[in-house]
């Protein structure tokens, strides 16, 4: 069973704004994120990310689940900053052998992870909270977007659990094969490396026959096309991307206040 509906409450109140309102609100705010390097704003903008949820109707365990693997890169990331980046500025806070932590290193590092958190979070509450196909439908309606890429977004991300689907069944016919990498650490990294690569095959190959039939259904003609659902931008949609831009500068000016602020440009 192919599942890719939102998992938000239904009613919630940010949930049933317009989708192109909800993804401009995230832009905008991951956006601004991305100005400065310190840890302070990112840290807040994460607060502020975790503050609004309910009134998302996301769930926090429903969020742990879909972000279990961006938090698990942000501790690899973490973690490989600061046993070997080059800067080792700032006084000593940890020394045991080879690793040498500094408070230099702990506050780029500290930044870069909870720059990339704040950054991706407002997609994930998102995409938890919209339908594919009224994303779709307002991608047409209210950004004016082709046709031919609203409607190619909505089948690839109808098609993303497609790929974790594929990738079992690429694992047990191996494994029926006989093709099992064991207790091997570099045999199992050389199995997902090669069944990942089958994988993207099989991706592609499913992109051009998606591609050919939409070419053939006549998306890429010039003819106005219609939508079934109307998806109409309110006032209150634009105070969501107005809530969102103020929130965001918000965090970058207590940044600035605090005399933390790093710009990433000068």
């Amino acid at each position: 069973m192919i599942n890719v509906e939102p998992v938000a409450v239904p009613g919630a109140p940010l949930a049933r704004r317009n989708p192109v309102a909800k993804l401009a609100a995230a832009l905008v705010f991951s956006f601004i994120l991305i100005a400065t390097l310190d840890p302070v704003a990112p840290a807040i903008a994460i607060a502020v990310e975790l503050a609004v949820l309910p009134l998302f109707g996301v769930r926090y365990g429903v969020l742990a689940r879909r972000a279990w693997p961006l938090l698990a890169s942000a501790g690899g990331i973490l973690v490989t900053l600061v046993l070997f980046a080059a800067d080792r500025s700032g006084p000593v806070l940890v020394e045991a052998g080879p690793v040498l932590v500094t408070q230099g290193v702990l506050v780029t590092a500290l930044g870069l992870v909870l720059r990339m958190l704040a950054v991706a979070l407002p997609g994930i509450i998102v995409f938890a909270t919209t339908d594919a196909t009224d994303l779709a439908d307002a991608l047409i309606q209210n950004a004016k977007a082709p046709a031919r890429f609203a409607i190619g977004a909505l089948a690839a991300f109808r098609l993303v659990p497609l790929l974790e689907q594929e990738w079992r069944m690429i694992s047990m016919a191996r494994r029926a094969r006989g093709v099992d990498a064991g207790r091997n650490p570099v045999a199992r990294l050389r199995l997902f490396v090669s069944t990942a690569f089958a994988l993207l095959v099989g991706a592609i190959r499913r992109g051009t026959r998606l591609a050919v039939a939409m070419d053939a259904r006549g998306f890429d003609a010039g003819t106005p096309r219609t939508v079934a659902r109307r998806q109409r931008f309110t006032a209150a949609d634009g105070l969501l991307i107005l809530g969102a831009t103020a929130l965001a500068g918000a965090a970058l000016a207590v940044s600035v206040v605090l005399g933390t602020f790093r710009p990433l440009i000068g």
